[in-house]
């Protein structure tokens, strides 16, 4: 199917990014403890409404995964391009993460546990600022998505089962409202709309850049 790109409107410049302008606002306005039960306004529904009954038809599991920031001069957030032979969302852009198994210590323990299993991300070089809200996917997964701040001298080991590769993105260019996008394609017969970034030549959208998207409105919007 054909995809349309909309580019949103301009807004005020967000302030200079640095990474301690970024830690004191995170600190302060990223929740402190996770929401499990409340209902998500964040999700594939927000841009399309339509589908939110699709999502209320499916059996709610819970997931998490991290957001990494990675501490350098320049601040990146470190994401992965997941398998191309997964049998979901393959060769898509994403998190580490994954479904919250019962052993875990919530959601900050399954998105540790994950990163840890996906690309060698050791659990004490991440330190958690907070969550954002919880997003909730179409397949009836329930977001939790956990902030860290990642040591830069960290060391990783991809696990090729899941992730073919990880990279970084300047944080300024993520939270970067000229940078977002919102694109629409035809998905079972109703109109998908979406959040979109693309950097170089990485094109990240869907879960991946309604989660960012909602890491800008908390933090600069």
């Amino acid at each position: 199917m054909p995809v349309n790109v909309l580019t949103l409107p301009e807004t005020t410049d967000t302030a200079p990014l640095d990474l301690g302008d970024f830690l004191a606002r995170a600190r302060a306005r990223l929740l402190a403890v996770p929401d499990l039960d409340g209902d998500p306004v964040r999700g594939d529904h927000e841009l399309a409404p339509e589908f939110r009954a699709l999502v209320d038809a499916r059996p709610v599991r819970g997931a998490a995964v991290l957001v990494p920031i990675i501490a350098r001069e320049r601040p990146t957030v470190l994401l992965t391009l997941r398998s191309a032979h997964l049998s979901s969302h393959a060769a898509q852009i994403a998190f580490p993460g994954g479904k919250i198994d019962p052993e875990d210590d919530g959601p900050l323990g399954a998105a540790l546990r994950e990163a840890q299993e996906e690309v060698g991300l050791a659990p004490d070089l991440v330190d958690p600022l907070g969550y954002l809200d919880p997003y909730l996917a179409r397949t009836g997964y329930r977001i939790v998505p956990v902030v860290g701040l990642v040591q830069p001298d960290f060391g990783l080991t991809l696990n090729p089962g899941e992730v073919d590769e990880a990279f970084e993105v300047p944080l300024d260019f993520l939270m970067n409202d000229g940078n977002h996008q919102r694109e629409s394609r035809e998905w079972l017969g109703m109109v998908r709309t979406f959040h979109a970034m693309t950097y170089e030549k990485r094109r990240i959208w869907g879960i991946t850049a309604g989660i960012l998207r909602s890491l800008y409105e908390r933090i600069y919007a």
